[in-house]
């Protein structure tokens, strides 16, 4: 718990993501003098956050970059009750259908519309070729390239119990990235059903064009920034997602009135989902749709590393 002079999120939460700490749900609010209260639920990968030594540490970084602006600062435990993933989503049907939808669209009323030069996405390339190896399926990827990339390649192998035995990755030429990837299934043999290739080829392209679900929706009256990404199977999220938004956000001048983080169940999959009310009083016209696509093309530059 921090409260502030002024808003102070941005430095919270990159002081956090450097201490290893993740971010499970925030809430911001403003008194009428001007300062802000902030409450982060966190949770330590490291493991150590019991421990005083730990405790001690993160608040003294934490006071350290927020210097004066910060009136206090304190970790205390959460209740009991407190169930970190009990944000399950209640998305509505409509929101959760453009949220989760597979496509990408090139019409600018879309609130997953893609700008000129990310249409390259949709040129990746994914190849089978058993030929090459007598033990082994070469794997070649030609695609953009991203922040993120070799773990949106490891995670979507593992999630089809893929191994790799050896691989090879260029050097990235005009933001293009080619790797070669000799792969087996988890009973050492190759790849040869046309089905299993051709679901495996599509699901990496896939997750290659649309890692990351992006979109403004309507909460009531509010206006909701909605960030989703696919949920390992060792039950993991995505690393430093609210780190990065709230650094597009800031970018853009936007503050976040609250964010919490939650976990939507689909067909195939888990999806950990990300949700800013953000602030109507900030120079933009948030309720514009060219206004909203620029807000969302601007967090998915930020979230891929362009």
């Amino acid at each position: 718990m921090a409260k502030f002079e002024k808003p102070s999120s941005i430095n919270v939460t990159q002081v956090l993501s450097e201490l290893e700490l993740t971010i499970q749900r925030v809430k911001v609010t403003t008194t009428p003098d001007g300062r802000v209260l902030d409450l982060f639920f966190i949770t330590d990968n490291l493991e150590l956050l019991h421990t005083k030594k730990r405790q001690d540490e993160a608040c003294e970084q934490l006071r350290s970059v927020l210097g004066e602006s910060c009136i206090s600062c304190e970790l205390r435990l959460a209740e009991p009750t407190y169930n970190f993933h009990q944000g399950s989503s209640s998305l509505s049907p409509v929101v959760s259908e453009e949220l989760f939808s597979c496509e990408l669209s090139d019409k600018g009323s879309c609130a997953q519309t893609l700008s000129t030069d990310m249409k390259k996405l949709k040129q990746a390339c994914v190849t089978i070729d058993n030929s090459l190896s007598p033990g082994h399926t070469l794997l070649q990827i030609q695609c953009l390239d991203h922040k993120g990339l070799l773990y949106d390649i490891m995670r979507t192998l593992k999630d089809y119990n893929i191994q790799i035995a050896y691989g090879r990755f260029s050097l990235v030429t005009k933001g293009n990235r080619e790797l070669d990837l000799f792969i087996q299934q988890r009973d050492g043999k190759k790849i040869v059903d046309p089905e299993k290739q051709s679901a495996l080829c599509s699901r990496l392209k896939m997750e290659m064009l649309h890692p990351l679900r992006v979109i403004i929706a309507n909460r009531g009256p509010d206006t909701e920034l909605l960030v989703a990404n696919p949920v390992e199977l060792s039950g993991k999220g995505r690393p430093r997602v609210f780190y990065e938004v709230t650094i597009a956000l800031k970018t853009l001048g936007i503050c976040i009135f609250s964010a919490e983080i939650g976990r939507h169940s689909t067909a195939d999959r888990e999806w950990e989902v990300y949700r800013f009310l953000l602030d109507e009083n900030c120079k933009f016209e948030l309720s514009n749709v060219v206004v909203r696509n620029q807000i969302v093309d601007k967090v998915r530059r930020t979230l891929m590393g362009w």
